[in-house]
């Protein structure tokens, strides 16, 4: 005699099959999908073998809700199959590149407007120091703050 209670129905082979398929998928350990594929109710058929269309809810619904509350779960949290990953970190520096190309430009467009600055304030000093010097000799005496001692 069994110690399962005898209202419970005992599952079938292919429900053990899926079973332990979905237990090897979670584990990251298939024995015939290759390692890190994601865990779906496609997969779980097919690690165990069989056609995705046997897996149905009508036919094994507790498991079918058991995959869909683990995929809602931990599905995301699943590691990225290596090509996945790989475009991941390709498009992670595309946009690291473009990002470095735009600050380029900007330090470019500031360095630009340096220049421009800096050869106006030269244009400007010169300029002056010519008008200083053309500037006539002025013959007014500049006021001190002071009172001559002569005037006392």
């Amino acid at each position: 005699m069994s110690s399962s209670t005898p209202d419970a129905p005992r599952p079938g082979r292919a429900e053990t099959a899926f079973r332990e398929a979905f237990d090897r998928l979670k584990r990251g350990k298939p024995s015939l999908l290759p390692k890190g594929t994601r865990v779906t109710q496609n997969n779980v058929a097919r690690e165990a073998g069989l056609d995705p269309s046997a897996l149905k809810k009508s036919r094994f619904p507790s498991l079918v809700e058991e995959i869909q509350r683990w995929v809602d779960e931990y599905g995301e949290e699943r590691s990225k199959s290596p090509s996945q990953s790989l475009y991941a970190h390709r498009n992670r520096n595309r946009t690291l590149r473009e990002q470095i190309d735009a600050l380029k430009s900007q330090r470019d467009n500031a360095l630009a407007l340096l220049v421009d600055a800096d050869a106006r304030i030269l244009a400007l000093t010169v300029e002056n120091q010519r008008l200083q010097a053309a500037r006539p000799k002025s013959n007014v005496l500049a006021l001190s703050k002071n009172k001559s001692k002569t005037e006392k």
